[in-house]
């Protein structure tokens, strides 16, 4: 039933403020020909933002307040004369509402929420946090089984986006499905008729298969209808051209149809293909396409199989001949529709008035944006003549019958043109007295009738201007039989189009008669013959100059049988198919149509194996996943198929890695007539969790020095290791833990080691002090230290430099450096450091440095080096009971007693280091996880060595070897069978250690 109620919102925007200060909304109740303000009935002071009325049910009106001063919606039930306010605790972005059930509705709030409302907003329920904007969708009717499901598209908690389904009502996390398992690509999810439309980083998906072999950087779906999808898709060689590629019925295959069509952003930074449908008549596109950086528009009448240029009107609108010659010179026409609803855009045609276009456009050799007119065809883009010389915006009313046409200009009109015989003639009419800004008009539902509204301003200042313009007074009479006329549809003079020959009825031009509202088109249709010009080339063919459809390169016509079993039948493609919505019969149909043969028997092909995530590393005790494709295989027992994922279970094969390393993943597929092999080599890790850099304290300039990284848990796989030096601002990358170096300058040098293992990545840093020369001693601590030691680096830090305060007594502090070491008993290293820019004077600093030593020694050997570690713990600083260590510089000549004697204190530091390092796991390591380790002990051969080298140096009377009996049976029951323990290793490396000094004295 036709409504006359118009409802009007009004704004006012503040250009000083940036927003929106006042809103007004009218109401006519005889189509525009009075006007009531209700702003007392919303609210005075409210200010509104959008109207919306169902489009189920036109008497069911919502308002949406302006959510920069309120959230709150306006509902009526009787077509917008009284309203009920309801508050919000969220703002409304925009409505959807369901195209069946006129109380449900679709909320989209500001923070990117969807909410869902079955009583027309009077109450709201949060459905999904996260959507993407413009990303959902209701049910599909016919395709899904519930009505209130709802698509979306919407950000997850591991940051992905993802399509999702639920109902409005059980849209919990729990009862949420993700119909595509995969994460998508933002923005790409499109839900339109039959189809659903996903984008990931492979190829474009049409669930549930495959749709396109192309690769692209972006894809708008043009057109869904009639079983077939029109896509306009950017590959990866555009800029600022699209490709267009149209389906088969399905939806899955796609052929290229036009290249290079262009496109542009709107207001809002949407995409624009320039291509538009012909409304009223099915099969016919317009397009603007890119030639050589020349953009012309071109025709087709058979969905895209063939494209042709537009020819020009043959005189100007002066009657003068237009010389213009086809290719070089043609019309060209602006394709874009109004993104304002209230003008008629550069281009109109109405299901209404089939055949009937109005265009914006230029002749000449390309299409041009500063020398256009407006042109009109009545028969389908066939012909085309000129009607204005400038740009005018121009409406449909009456079914066509009657064009009405107002100038689009900045300054203010009061004339309008009428036209009763498509354009050739118009009739100047004023609308109003005073010359009106317009701002656009309301015809709908103009075509049915021979009203229209106009709205605008008197001044850039004033308010609103509504003003009726009602035509039915030029109308002389109704139209009766004689008033009309037929009309052929024809292709260039070819009669049958899309398989059709049609004949349509339309008014005689220049008769002033009304077709009326129950005015109804009469369309006569036969069949064609089919010919050539009724078939395309069917998904991986190409035609050929000699309009013959071939294989393309990349196309193999038996992959047509992979979805074949053997004993079962397939329809093989003759490469051509009928165009979709073609209606041609008998002729080339029985040669083109695909013909039904017996499937072959196939070896394996395609096989594929992937991770679910596509990456090649994974954890070690994690479950890893592997998919299997399969492009073909055939069991060989009549039973073939084509898998998308081969795997046993849906979500494909699952395995945990117990250790770590590189491991060659094979699958492997076979039948009678053959097999394939797919491999996967997989990384597997185990998280590294600390890294310890081992570095000596102090080293020679100029001369090599190992460096170590330790990293716990020590089975983590295959390690990448970056060494960074100094400043130095590119590191040395190594996959071995340990590397030698050369330090060029004294002082202190900072050595860094980052670890990487699969996605982790730690570091350690330490300090280097490099010298020409320096002297070292071991230190030893009375026994009540090691009570209190936690042996953590912060500790050891901090008793370092309370030694060197105790030390130091008139010593510079730059030359004492002491280092406590891991582990007990407490032992420490003390380094005598040569004084600062004494290079030049090497042999007077040597002495100077002996001075040095004899000093600290008289001090540590009298017992007068001790300090208080808390009150009431003295604890005494000891030379260990080894000669101290010969100067140590570049030269290379010391003794043989004396390098013994150097090897004897690393072994022994190193032994102490490395036991109680693991001695004490809880203090120095991080905790256990899957991945660690056991303490080491040291092993039963090592232990029984070392035990015999200990009972020697007894027998031989070396004091520090006299342990009692009991503590030595004791110690030597812990041996095990694996090894000893390791306090027999600690008194047996002291023994030895003072064996060597012994012998050492001794020469």
């Amino acid at each position: 039933e036709l409504t006359r109620v118009i409802l009007i919102l009004t704004k006012l925007y503040d250009f000083n403020l940036g927003s929106v200060t006042e809103s007004s909304l009218w109401r006519s109740t005889d189509y525009g020909t009075t006007y009531e303000k209700l702003n007392d009935k919303v609210g005075l002071k409210t200010v509104l933002s959008y109207l919306y009325v169902s489009p189920t049910n036109k008497r069911k009106i919502m308002l949406l307040s302006d959510p920069e001063i309120e959230s709150s919606i306006l509902i009526s039930s009787d077509e917008g004369a009284t309203y009920q306010k309801y508050r919000l605790n969220f703002y409304i972005q925009s409505l959807l509402f369901h195209p069946k059930q006129e109380e449900w509705i679709l909320a989209y709030s500001l923070d990117q929420k969807l909410y869902s409302s079955m009583d027309f907003g009077r109450k709201w329920q949060l459905m999904q946090e996260r959507v993407t904007p413009n990303r959902f969708y209701w049910s599909v009717t016919g395709l899904d089984k519930e009505p209130d499901l709802v698509h979306m598209e919407a950000r997850t908690a591991d940051g992905h986006t993802h399509y999702l389904t639920c109902r409005i009502q059980e849209c919990s996390e729990t009862k949420r499905s993700g119909p595509f398992s995969r994460s998508i690509d933002i923005s790409s999810l499109v839900v339109q008729d039959e189809y659903i439309f996903i984008q990931i980083k492979l190829p474009k998906y049409s669930l549930p298969k495959v749709s396109a072999p192309f690769m692209m950087n972006d894809m708008h779906i043009i057109s869904t209808d009639e079983n077939q999808v029109f896509a306009a898709v950017q590959e990866w060689n555009q800029n600022d051209t699209y490709n267009l590629y149209i389906s088969d019925t399905r939806g899955v295959y796609f052929t290229l149809a036009l290249e290079n069509v262009k496109s542009s952003r709107g207001l809002e930074g949407n995409i624009i293909i320039d291509l538009y449908e012909v409304a009223g008549i099915k099969g016919i596109f317009l397009a603007n396409r890119k030639i050589d950086d020349q953009i012309k528009t071109f025709i087709t009448y058979n969905k895209g199989r063939d494209w042709r240029l537009l020819q020009a009107p043959d005189t100007d609108l002066r009657g003068d001949p237009v010389v213009c010659q086809l290719p070089f010179c043609s019309l060209h026409l602006h394709l874009q529709l109004s993104e304002n609803p209230y003008t008629s855009g550069s281009i109109s045609s109405k299901e209404t008035a089939p055949g009937l276009l109005v265009a914006t456009g230029n002749i000449g050799s390309e299409l041009s944006y500063t020398d256009v007119g407006v042109f009109i065809s009545p028969d389908g883009g066939n012909s085309w003549r000129q009607i204005f010389e400038e740009e005018y915006n121009v409406w449909f009313l009456d079914w066509g019958g009657t064009l009405v046409a107002m100038k689009h200009t900045s300054v203010p009109i009061r004339h309008m043109w009428v036209s009763f015989d498509e354009g050739r003639s118009w009739s100047k009419y004023s609308f109003t007295s005073t010359p009106l800004f317009v701002d656009g008009s309301l015809v709908d539902p103009g075509i049915e009738t021979q009203i229209m509204t106009v709205f605008g301003h008197f001044s850039l200042r004033s308010e609103w201007q509504l003003v009726k313009v009602d035509y039915k007074s030029i109308f002389s009479r109704r139209c009766n039989k004689d008033d009309y006329q037929t009309w052929h549809l024809h292709n260039q003079g070819e009669a049958c189009v899309m398989g059709e020959r049609k004949i349509y009825k339309k008014r005689k031009p220049g008769v002033q008669c009304s077709l009326g509202r129950d005015y109804s088109q009469t369309v006569v249709s036969e069949p064609c013959v089919c010919g050539q010009g009724d078939f395309e080339c069917d998904y991986g063919y190409e035609r050929h100059s000699n309009n013959q459809c071939v294989p393309a390169f990349w196309f193999s016509p038996s992959s047509l049988s992979k979805d074949c079993s053997i004993g079962q039948s397939y329809l093989n493609s003759t490469g051509y198919r009928r165009i979709v919505s073609n209606n041609c019969t008998d002729g080339l149909r029985e040669k083109y149509m695909a013909k039904m043969e017996k499937c072959p028997g196939k070896a394996p092909r395609g096989l594929q194996i992937i991770t679910t995530d596509g990456k090649l590393v994974t954890e070690q005790g994690h479950n890893a996943t592997f998919i299997i494709l399969m492009e073909e295989l055939d069991f060989g027992d009549g039973i073939a198929v084509s898998y998308a994922n081969f795997s046993p279970v849906e979500d494909g094969i699952r395995h945990v890695y117990k250790s770590a390393g590189i491991f060659q993943v094979t699958a492997y597929a076979e039948n009678s007539l053959g097999s394939d092999t797919a491999v996967l080599f997989l990384h597997v890790v185990c998280p590294v969790e600390h890294v310890h850099l081992s570095v000596p304290f102090v080293a020679i300039r100029n001369k090599d020095i190992n460096i170590t990284a330790v990293v716990w848990p020590s089975q983590a796989g295959t390690l990448t290791y970056f060494w960074w030096f100094g400043n130095s601002t590119k590191p040395l990358i190594t996959l071995e833990s340990s590397i030698s170096h050369i330090f060029t300058v004294e002082g202190m040098n900072t050595v860094t080691v980052q670890v990487a293992a699969g996605s982790t990545l730690i570091q350690d840093t330490k300090e280097i002090a490099v010298h020409e020369y320096f002297q070292s001693q071991l230190l030893s601590f009375s026994p009540n230290l090691d009570y209190h030691n936690p042996d953590i680096p912060e500790w050891r830090q901090d008793i370092g430099k309370v030694i060197k305060r105790a030390l130091v007594t008139g010593i510079p502090d730059e030359q004492i450096l002491v280092a406590v070491f891991p582990g007990l008993p407490t032992s420490a290293e003390l380094f005598i450091l040569p004084h600062k820019n004494t290079t030049e004077r090497r042999k007077s600093s040597e002495a100077d440095l002996e001075q040095v030593v004899e000093v600290l020694f008289n001090a540590l050997n009298q017992n007068l080096v001790q300090f208080e570690l808390k009150p009431g713990v003295e604890v005494i600083v000891y030379v260990t009971q080894l000669t101290l260590a010969p100067l140590v510089d570049s030269s290379t000549g010391h003794s043989s007693s004396a390098m013994l004697m150097l090897l004897s204190v690393v072994f022994v530091g190193l032994a102490v280091f490395l036991i109680y390092k693991f001695k004490r796991p809880s203090t120095a390591l991080p905790s256990q996880t899957q991945c660690s380790e056991s303490s080491p002990r040291v092993q039963k051969s090592s232990c029984d060595m070392l035990q015999q080298m200990f009972e020697l140096q007894i027998r031989n009377g070396n004091p520090a070897c006299s342990l009692s009996t009991e503590l030595h049976n004791a110690d030597l029951v812990k041996k095990s069978h694996d090894g000893c323990h390791p306090t027999v290793y600690i008194h047996l490396a002291n023994c030895l250690s003072a064996a060597v000094s012994h012998l050492y004295l001794a020469k």
